[in-house]
């Protein structure tokens, strides 16, 4: 199997540059949405499948759980599942994840973001007493 058939088949977005080749795993791009959308206020976390759920019970951390990220051709459409704050504006917490997730995203590979969508997995409520 040629280099480039490996790197289509394991998810990686080839980049070629002046000095050689640069592969980016989905993963990766993953991790940096993620990432960036737990940075913005009123975003308490990620919110991960139960296989994620009972992995990270165990010790095995997946950083980018809640994240998924299409890499082709040099463009990228992530999904994200988040979990938020109660109290905080929905459609404006979900526009400043969107434009933090497509900055990093951009600013740290190179590629460009088509779409990031987001969905509200839960509330999280915590009571003051």
């Amino acid at each position: 199997m040629s280099m480039e058939q490996e790197a289509e088949k394991n998810g990686y977005e080839t980049q070629t540059e002046g000095a050689g080749t640069v592969r980016i795993a989905d993963d990766v791009v993953a991790m940096i949405a993620a990432l960036a959308a737990t940075e913005v206020e009123g975003i308490t976390a990620m919110a991960g499948n139960l296989t994620n759920e009972l992995l990270s019970r165990v010790g095995v951390r997946g950083l980018s759980r809640g994240a998924r990220v299409e890499v082709s051709g040099g463009k990228v459409k992530a999904e994200l599942a988040v979990v938020m704050e109660y109290g905080y504006n929905i459609p404006t917490t979900c526009q400043k994840v969107q434009t933090k997730v497509k900055n990093a995203i951009e600013n740290m590979t190179g590629l460009e973001v088509m779409d990031v969508n987001i969905r509200i997995a839960g509330i999280n409520v915590t009571r003051e007493k």
